[in-house]
């Protein structure tokens, strides 16, 4: 009987000391709260609201129910968002702009109670828009690709300034496509036949012009020869001009020598051409 007894009261304060010492461990893990490498904390007290020193990286203690951690991530990261604007001549162009930012480490007490946790989410797409309709509408459709570097290096400025109102660094700004509408796209290229066709049209009135130059450079060639010709054959007699007629007899029948379809009549002074019979 008193063994019984000894061995409830040995079960029921081991029971205890369980109930004590997980009570205890879970007290002491809600107490606790780690930051990975990487991210910061901020901290809300229930009376004193948020508490506006960061908690750097390890494991920290707070006031169980009191005190409740918010872990902010700290590393760049990238976003994209597209934005469909107006430049000066009234051309409709498509935007997409990449940034790498992060929010700046001693102001996130700030950025937690005026934007919270997803901050960049609700300001990054609606300042990008806000600067790159600003931007384009100071540039004509075509100067965006001719001085595409200026035009970066504006939107780049704008959008590192507006950031730096709510608290966020933007560690690289750049535009990653560019795109026009359907119409201008049609128009640019029938620029550019109109352009080939301008140039092909000046090509053909220059080679035109050249072989009119060739032809009164050959006219006058052929008139200055006729000129010392008429001036030898005035001073000198018919002399020159028997001789280019034998010249030209001499060829004459050296080719008839040599051709198979000539015939000549024996004892006769006619030639006559034709086909030697086979």
């Amino acid at each position: 009987m008193g063994s019984n007894q000894a061995a409830v009261s040995f079960l029921t304060n081991l029971a205890r000391a369980a109930f004590g010492l997980g009570a205890g461990a879970t007290i002491l893990n809600s107490s606790l709260y780690t930051v990975d490498g990487g991210q910061r904390a901020v901290l809300f007290d229930r009376f004193r609201g948020v508490i506006d020193d960061t908690v750097g990286e390890g494991t920290h203690f707070l006031i169980p129910w009191l005190q409740k951690p918010y872990i902010f991530d700290i590393r760049t990261r990238p976003h994209t968002f597209s934005s469909v604007s107006g430049t000066k001549d009234l051309q409709m162009v498509n935007l997409t702009l990449r940034v790498l930012s992060r929010p700046e480490v001693a102001r996130l007490p700030q950025i937690f109670k005026t934007l919270g946790l997803e901050y960049d989410e609700k300001v990054l797409p609606s300042i990008g828009n806000e600067v790159l309709k600003a931007v384009v509408a100071q540039f004509n459709a075509d100067q965006l690709l001719t001085e595409r570097p200026h035009v970066s290096a504006l939107v780049r400025e704008s959008l590192i300034r507006r950031a730096r109102d709510f608290n966020i660094v933007l560690d690289d700004v750049a535009i990653t496509h560019l795109s026009y509408g359907l119409e201008f796209s049609r128009a640019v290229e029938a620029k550019q036949v109109a352009q080939q066709e301008a140039e092909r049209s000046k090509f053909v009135v220059a080679k035109t012009e050249q072989e009119r130059r060739a032809a009164i450079i050959r006219a006058q060639g052929e008139s200055e020869a006729a000129k010392l010709i008429s001036d030898a054959t005035a001073s000198a007699g018919m002399g020159l001009i028997e001789l280019r007629r034998i010249e030209a007899s001499r060829e004459v029948a050296n080719t008839l020598a040599r051709s198979p379809n000539v015939s000549y009549l024996p004892g006769g002074k006619n030639i006559l051409f034709g086909l030697n019979p086979r």
